[in-house]
């Protein structure tokens, strides 16, 4: 009648003395997962900026590039490792190449959206005031899809931060390994410590990222603030101004 509330108690969910014997283990696969999410989503990034203005500046690649993000973000993880250990072997390298893939279809898509979602005025603007195309992206367009593309890191990271966990079918795969041990050994501490560390790790990436994003677009805290005031022309949203902030330009 008592073996049920004993096996509980000797087999707990949150549990301070495994942090304690465990410390060092659990640090060290922290560090682990939030490196490779940051080194992935950075790869990432690097990778879908110059195809995302590719894609946006001839538009006919915009099909192909959308076409081989998506089909590589449909290959199952297991699969995908699997193809890949052969040649980068077990571990690290493995993991973030495939971290890389699966983050590229995100980030492209948003920094895409991005970039066509310029107001066209602006971009006349721009224009008439000399810019060339390649200029008009780097000093128009892109400043002004800074807020789709954080959305874009944003969603990329916090997906990433989930996939990290699959790493451990190559012995690299940060808090999952935790997990991996908790489930073979049946201690529900080591799983719950796991999963809520990366859940920790999720929601303070997303907030310091949400930050970043708020710090990058000044104008649109300006704009909320003056909302239902006198709407500024195109010219004086260049460089990243909103459609309510006034730039100052010199020559």
């Amino acid at each position: 009648m008592h073996a049920g509330p004993v096996a509980a108690a000797a087999n707990p969910w949150f549990s301070w003395d495994y942090l304690e014997r465990n410390g060092g283990d659990v640090l060290r696969y922290t560090q682990q997962h939030a490196t490779l999410t940051l080194q992935a989503v950075l790869i990432a990034l690097l990778v879908a900026l110059p195809l995302a203005a590719l894609a946006h500046v001839r538009p006919r690649l915009a099909g192909p590039v959308l076409a081989g993000t998506g089909v590589l973000y449909t290959v199952p993880s297991l699969a995908l490792f699997a193809v890949l250990a052969p040649y980068t072997g077990i571990g690290r390298t493995t993991v973030l190449i495939g971290l890389v893939l699966y983050a590229l279809l995100v980030l492209v898509r948003n920094v895409l959206v991005g970039l066509q979602g310029v107001d066209p005025a602006v971009r006349d603007a721009a224009r008439g005031m000399g810019y060339g195309r390649w200029r008009l992206l780097l000093g128009v367009e892109l400043p002004q899809a800074v807020p789709a593309i954080v959305t874009g890191l944003r969603l990329a990271t916090v997906s990433t931060v989930a996939l990290v966990t699959v790493g451990v079918v190559v012995g690299y795969g940060g808090l999952g390994q935790l997990m991996f041990r908790g489930f073979r050994s049946n201690y529900h501490a080591e799983v719950m410590t796991a999963t809520v560390l990366c859940l920790v790790l999720a929601l303070v990436a997303d907030l310091l990222l949400a930050l970043v994003g708020r710090l990058l677009t000044p104008w649109r805290r300006t704009s909320a603030r003056r909302r239902g005031g006198p709407t500024s022309d195109a010219a004086g949203r260049l460089d990243g101004a909103g459609p309510h902030e006034e730039a100052a330009w010199t020559s």
